[in-house]
Order: C-alpha cells, then structure tokens, then sequence
C-alpha cells in the first residue's frame, strides 16, 4: 500500500484529514466537527482504499442517513475512480435493509413483490385496524399508537417481548401484535420494519451473516452520532470480528434523540470495537473565527461530550450581532430591516436563514415579511411523494401490480368520488372480515350486485392487465387519467391547478425512472423473470425517498425554517430569534433528563449555520399560543464571551432584557396588542413584566400577579432556577426592583 501511488487523491488534505483517509484497516471513530470536511473524508476514504487494493467495490459497505448524501458521495467517488461504483452497498439504513430483504425476501417470510408503508399509509393502516378492533380513538389514538410500534421496533423489539406494566400497555401491545399481523397478511412493511426484519434475519440465519461478514471487509458510516440502538446492533452484526468499521460523527450535533437516536452509541462504539482515541477533524471550512468561537463556549458547558475545539484560518470576521427587542413584534420588524438592508448589498435572500425552536414562532415573522413585500420560503413543506394528489396516484399504481393492497384500495376506492359510499366500504370490510378474505375479493364479489362498485373493478382489472405489458410511463399516464384524478382537479378551482402540475410531474418522474438505477436493488434474474419489477421498483423508490426534503428552484427567497430543519445546511447570515428562556432551551426539555444537554448542542447547530454574519435575537413580549410571555435572556446567550458579541441594543443587565436603546424609532406594525400600558396595574408596588432582583433566586421577571388584600401574589420566571410564586406579604424585602 503505497500512499505516494494515490497521486492527486490525497492532495489538498490537511493533516487531520489524511490521518483519518490513510486509517489501517481497523475500526476508526473520526470526529468531524461542523464544516470540518467529512464528506470529502468518507469518499476519499472509500476511492483511496479500491486505488491501493485494500478493497474491491464489492467488499465495501457504506451508510448514511439521506439519500442526497448517498448520491452526492455516489457523483463524488464516480468522479474519483475510473470504476463503475453503481455495485457498491451504498446508501441509507433503510435503504440498503430494503436491499437485503429484496435479495433474501424468502428467508424473510415476505412475499416477492412486498410493498413499503410510508409514515402517512402506516398510520392509515392503524386506523383501519384500530376501527376493526372496536377500538375507538378516544381509547388509543393512532398516532400515539404509530409512535409506540415504531418505538418498540426500533429497539429491536417484537410484541411477543414486551411486558405490560398496566391495562392500557397491554392493549398498546395486542394492538402492536395484530399490526403486525396485518401487515404479513397484506405483504407490507414500514420503515422501521425494514431494519428490524433484516436484523432479524441476519441474527437467526448463520450462514446468511457469516457470508456478509465475509464480503463486507470495510463498513463505513456517515451521521453516526444519529443512530439508534438497532441501528447500531445492525452494524455490529454485519462486521462480525472482520469489518473495519470507520465510524464518521459529531455527538455535539446529536439533536435527534426524539427520533430515537443514541449519541451514547458513540461511547460504546470506541469500547466495543477497541478505538484507542478518535481522530479529530477541526478544521472549519464554513465559518469565521468569532462564529466558531461563540459555538465552542457554548458546547463547553455540557459535560457528557468527547470534546473538539473548532478552529479556522478565515479570520476573527465581524463580531455576532445581539438584538434585545421590547416585543416580538420588534424583533420581527429587526429581521424585516436587517434583510432587506442585506439584500440591497448585494446579499441572496437564500443564502440568509432565519431560525427559530418551534414552528410556532414563525407566525409573526410571516407577518411581518408578509407586509414588507419581502419573499421568503418555509423549509420543510409537504414533500412531492407526501402530496395528497400524488398518494392517490401511487395507490392506483399499487393497486394495478397488488390488488389485494387493502390500504391502496380504501384510499381511492371512492377518490375521485364516484358513488360508493361509507356504507359500501363497510359492507365490503365487513365481508372480508367474515370469510378472511382481502377487500379487493370482497369488492369483486360485491361488484356483481353495484355498477358503481363494478366500475371500479373493472378500472384495476384494466390497470393491472396492462403491467408487463406497457411502459411505466404509459401505465402511470393511465393511473393518472383513467383513475379521473386529473379530470377531477381540473374541473376545480383556484389552488388545485398546483395539484395537476404536481400529476404532470409524477408522469414525467416515471418517464425519467430508470429502474436499474434506483433503490430498488435486485438481482438481475429477478428483473427478467418479474414483468411488474419497474412498477415495483418506482413505487419502492417513490416510498424510501418520500421522508425527505428537496428544496425547490426558483425565486430569490428568504429562508425560514426550525433549528432542526437546517442541520446539514449553511448561510452566508444567520437569524436566531426567540432566544429566551423556556423557547430555547425549550421548557420541555429542561423537565427531561439530559434534555438540556441536547438543547445546547442544538444552539451548537444553529449557530454553526452562519458562514460569515450571525445575529441573535430575542423579545422581551412574545405572544404565543394566545399568551402573552413574559421572557428571560436564554442562558446559552450568557455562555457566549462578551468578546465576539456586538450589541444592537442596550447591554445585558444580569440575565434580564432591558428596553433597546437604538431600535425604538415608532412603526406602526410594530404596534402590539400585549405592550405595557402607560398606567399598568399597580400589586403592592409591582407590575407584570417588570424585571426584579431576588436574594436567593437572582434575577427574574413578573410573569402573573393577583392582589391579596393589601398585599400581591407574584409568580416570577427565575431562568434557571425556576417559576417560583411570592408573596409579597413576607418577599418583599427580599426583592429588589430593576
């Protein structure tokens, strides 16, 4: 193995780099911080070891969490070897689990041509099931029931394991049984069903895991800080004793622990496989020094973290911009201002953000870009394949190569409406309940008596003839037209001619689908013997790909969007809003253990995003949910130095916001219903909003009060240490007025 022989390949790589790229053949834990180059790491890892014959294509498996990260290591690694990488595992968890079960779906107990349930068709199910059961959903909501399948899975558990502490775990759990149940009778499977059955397969077939322990000498994970505990028992069992597992990822970005990622992963990772230390990557590429530097201050605050410092040669750059705003409806006029100030500099409205913790917060912002004419977009809309018009389309897709698809059927069996209603299809489950047969041979039989349900028969009887026999594109033409979608939409108004274009679309997708190349990885045998493999394939790959977001081309916008939703984006300016106590770190999370230490790598995240401007922002009155509130300073605020920090308004009086001194010009959006009023009521002295200084509980700001005779009942937000009620009757000498 000759370093020198990769000529071009390694150039360009800082140290950091080349120690984790040019790694032995043994297991690795690379730390690669924000911006740090990671991606560039991982194909240069994977391109170096097929050039110095350490590996063969065929002997590497590589995972990551998006499918846009797959196919941009997949255009990277095709540009750096004279190879053809298309043979490679390459891909999402789920996606290469789909690509397993394909292979072995024999071994699996599932049928040849299963079918994958997005979020949106597994709660559908649910529904289905629970309304079978007699379950109404006052007793089990689907959602929460959705949520406790794909929990349990997730940990690598089936019903059959679980105990039940009380009555209503134990119906969660016979619910979770015959779900199951269900989903082998009509040959479907979700996400999570994905990674638990190849897991499952893997662990109880010997021959089937030695053979892949075998051929996979390198497994090569991207975003490990994400993954969950299955995930993780996945991977262990496909290196087995002989992979070289090369584990990239930041655990000061695990910000998904509500989705079940385990950044403790990272922890046993280096035990279990015996990594003396991780390799560091911090060298930024992204950010100017006082940006990096406030990230690390703040980082340094949480405890159970393996540690990196973040450094860069760009430059201290300009200091971080903080804006104390009397109201949110200020701080959103700031935001207003600033961009457009931007803009006409020269600055892209899509390379500024504006951030925020939780979706509710963006109701005012909107307003006020609204007014102001200015464009922006939310980030994380519906998703192409999660469109109400394109799952209609899709369902008839499936049914024409599965007509026993339950779900499919009761999803358009009267869409676009055509006369058979509630009663109808209650007559047909009914029926398929008693004689255990499907809904589609139920229809069938019910067909005979009701032309209206005839018709419908004979739509999926024509639409299944044509599999095999007609072009993809030509069969998705008939889903599209036959079925009356598109007729449907275009006799309706306004909105719904987005719908159409969204159909057209669809049409051209399969026009573009090749199926060869999508996620629907097979044999080729398969593909001769399976005349329905290219339906297959797309509506497969229409599914793997539904759970993620393609931003749309088009007009210069702003960007708006949640903290979570820009992890793996950046900006050339950053506008973090609603920084203050109890929105960020979030209430919730300060009640739940290690719920504060997420919270500040999540404002690790966000202010990571900014490239060259960083501005924070906070209200001293936000109305939100129909409240007025009354806030405190977050304490991720106070952990940034003084140093880097520019203030756009007053300075920090403790941890209080005080009343800006340079933004208080008169506007007349800026006027809010919940302001103080020029005479506020008086209780014992004090009033709502004001900020007060306690002996023990520091500093704090009047969030409710009530008078009690002569004296008041005061309930103060403290920050960090709590909401606490005084009486003023025995308080009062202890609080001081600011």
């Amino acid at each position: 193995m000759d370093i020198s022989s990769s000529g071009s390949l390694l150039a360009g790589l800082n140290s950091e780099q080349l120690a984790a790229v040019t790694w032995p053949p043994q297991a690795a834990l690379v730390l690669a911080g924000a911006g740090s180059g990671k991606t560039r790491v991982l194909t240069t890892r994977i391109a170096w070891l097929i050039q110095t014959g350490q590996a063969s294509v065929h002997s590497i498996l590589a995972v990551t969490f998006t499918n846009k990260a797959a196919k941009e290591m997949q255009l990277r690694l095709s540009a750096m070897l004279p190879i053809p990488v298309r043979a490679m595992w390459l891909g999402t968890f789920h996606g290469l689990c789909h690509r397993f079960l394909r292979l072995h779906y024999k071994d699996a107990g599932l049928p040849n041509g299963f079918q994958i349930l997005d979020s949106g068709d597994q709660l559908a199910v649910i529904k289905r099931l629970l309304k079978s059961l007699n379950i109404a959903e006052e007793i089990i909501a689907p959602r929460s029931l959705q949520g406790f399948i794909n929990a349990q899975k997730e940990a690598g558990l089936r019903a059959s394991q679980l105990n039940a502490p009380d009555p209503h775990t134990h119906r969660m759990i016979e619910c979770y049984a015959a779900y199951d149940a269900l989903c082998h009778r009509e040959g479907v499977v979700d996400f999570a069903e994905l990674m638990l059955r190849s897991y499952e397969l893997l662990q109880a077939n010997e021959a089937l895991r030695t053979h892949y322990q075998h051929r996979f000498n390198h497994i090569l994970v991207d975003e490990f800080q994400d993954t969950n505990k299955l995930q993780y028992a996945w991977l262990k069992l496909l290196a087995g004793s002989h992979a070289a597992v090369f584990a990239v990822g930041d655990d000061d970005q695990s910000i998904y622990r509500f989705r079940g990622a385990d950044v403790g992963n990272m922890t046993q990772f280096i035990r279990e496989f015996g990594v003396e230390a991780p390799i560091k990557l911090e060298q930024n590429y992204r950010s100017v020094g006082n940006i990096l530097t406030a990230a690390n201050a703040v980082i340094a605050h949480n405890a159970e973290r393996l540690g990196k410092n973040l450094c860069t040669d760009a430059g201290e750059g300009e200091k971080i911009r903080i804006l104390q705003a009397l109201n949110d409806v200020e701080e959103a006029q700031f935001v207003v201002d600033e961009t457009k100030s931007l803009n006409r500099e020269g600055w892209s409205f899509q390379n500024m953000a504006v951030l925020y913790r939780s979706n509710a917060q963006s109701r005012v912002l909107e307003q006020a870009l609204f007014r102001a004419n200015v464009p922006y977009k939310i980030y994380g809309g519906l998703r192409f394949y999660e469109r109400q018009e394109i799952k209609h389309a899709l369902a008839y897709l499936r049914l024409a190569v599965n007509p026993d698809d339950d779900n499919a059927l009761l999803r358009v069996i009267n869409v676009p409406t055509r006369g058979i209603g509630a009663r109808t299809i209650e007559h047909i489950q009914a029926a398929a309940a008693t004689q255990g047969i499907s809904l589609w041979q139920a229809t069938c039989t019910l067909g005979g008596k009701q032309a209206k349900v005839a018709a419908f028969v004979r739509l999926v009887e024509n639409l299944h003839a044509q599999v095999g026999h007609v072009q993809l594109p030509e069969l998705m033409q008939a889903a599209v037209h036959d079925s009356g979608l598109m007729e449907y939409y275009r006799n309706q108004k306004g909105e719904h001619q987005d719908r159409i274009d969204n159909l057209e679309e669809l049409v051209s997708a399969a026009v573009a689908f090749k199926p060869l190349e999508s996620n629907f990885e097979v044999l080729p045998e398969h593909a001769e013997t399976n005349p329905a493999f290219p339906v297959l394939a797309f509506l497969s790959s229409a599914a793997l790909e539904s759970g993620e977001h393609q931003a749309g081309q088009g007009e210069d916008a702003l960007q708006l969007m949640t903290i979570h939703a820009a992890k793996g984006l950046e900006f050339d300016a950053v506008f973090l809003t609603g920084m203050e106590e109890g929105l960020f770190p979030s209430e919730y999370s300060l009640a739940e253990r290690h719920g504060l230490e997420e919270e500040r790598r999540l404002m690790y995240v966000a202010i990571t995003r900014a490239k060259k401007r960083l501005y924070i922002s906070m209200a001293q009155q936000r109305l939100l949910h129909g409240q007025t509130h009354f806030g405190l300073i977050s304490r991720f605020v106070d952990e940034i130095p003084t140093a880097v920090v520019h203030h756009l308004s007053a300075q920090l009086s403790g941890n209080l916001i005080t009343k800006p001194a340079s933004f208080t010009r008169t506007h007349p959006a800026r006027q809010h219903s919940n302001a103080p009023a020029e005479n506020a009521i008086d209780f014992d002295g004090f009033r709502l909003g004001q900020n007060v200084r306690h002996e023990k509980f520091g500093t704090g700001v009047i969030i409710d009060a009530a008078t009690k005779g002569e004296h008041a009942r005061l309930t103060i937000n403290f920050g960090k240490n709590g909401i606490k009620e005084l009486d003023t009757l025995f308080a009062k000498s202890k609080l001081t007025q600011i």
